[in-house]
């Protein structure tokens, strides 16, 4: 089974390198003298924080306070039941390209964008174009601690961006498994700016997947559950869509946790599914 999976991947490489060879003759994005240290093969890990703890708290909360949150956060909390198929990240994987920052699936190249990321995530407060940088000088891990859990707000917004907090920790950001990074409480404090995140989502993302392909392996520390929600949005049909998708209190990640998917699909049928996509099979 593994040699199967193994074949379908130097299939794969074969349309990288000629992806690459095009690109070079062209002059269209790989700078000159570019050389290709592209594996065949890139063994990706997408382990996952325990979230069930988190899961449990969402429930227990009320209508106001989760009302507060949506306002504050978007739509953070279906990230949690956003079930991560491994067969298909796995596979995914393997068609990202690193001289590019896109995946090439067969015919087809798709990348997540800031426009997708954001209406995806629903971040209602943000200014989309004021991005998240880290300033160079900046307060002090127990200031910013103390910003997050509002030691000067009442209980309900402290509740609210403390689990907003262990969410962009635990999920969009998992760099540490079970513990939450400095920089995530920065980015975190930030927030409170009307920044937009996205564009941090979308560099940890490109720059994890090159990082893994670099080395021939490692951790992805993005978030996989948003890289799935965003790759099956490119497959539903319009004519299936409900036409609620054009109200503006409609949620993808809603409707993504509410869509059933199958589990069952091995590495080596996403492989030779992703392989032959077609420009007509992508919404």
């Amino acid at each position: 089974m593994e040699n199967e999976f193994l074949d379908k991947v130097e299939d794969n490489a074969t349309v990288r390198s000629w992806s690459e060879k095009t690109q070079l003759e062209k002059g269209d994005s790989v700078i000159e003298g570019y050389i290709s240290e592209l594996w065949d093969f890139t063994r990706i890990s997408a382990a996952q924080n325990e979230l069930q703890e988190l899961k449990d708290i969402w429930p227990h909360l009320d209508d106001e306070t989760k009302q507060l949150f949506y306002h504050n956060h978007g739509d953070l909390p279906y990230l949690l039941d956003v079930k991560v198929d491994k067969h298909l990240f796995r596979a995914i994987a393997q068609f990202w390209n690193p001289a590019y920052n896109c995946f090439t699936f067969g015919k087809v190249d798709l990348v997540p964008t800031m426009d997708e990321y954001t209406t995806l995530l629903r971040c209602p407060r943000i200014r989309v174009n004021k991005a998240y940088f880290r300033a160079a000088s900046t307060p002090t891990l127990v200031k910013k601690l103390m910003n997050i859990t509002g030691m000067t707000h009442p209980d309900v917004k402290r509740k609210v961006d403390v689990l907003a907090l262990s969410i962009y920790g635990l999920v969009i950001f998992p760099k540490a498994l079970r513990h939450i990074d400095e920089a995530v409480t920065d980015l975190f404090d930030r927030l409170g700016k009307q920044v937009t995140p996205v564009p941090i989502i979308l560099a940890e993302t490109f720059i994890s997947l090159s990082e893994c392909w670099s080395a021939g392996e490692g951790r992805f520390i993005g978030c996989v559950q948003l890289l799935l929600v965003w790759f099956h949005s490119h497959f539903w049909r319009v004519d299936k869509v409900p036409y609620r998708v054009f109200f503006k209190s409609y949620s993808p990640l809603k409707e993504a946790v509410a869509t059933p998917r199958r589990d069952d699909i091995s590495e080596e049928r996403w492989m030779e599914i992703l392989q032959s996509l077609r420009e007509e099979n992508v919404e």
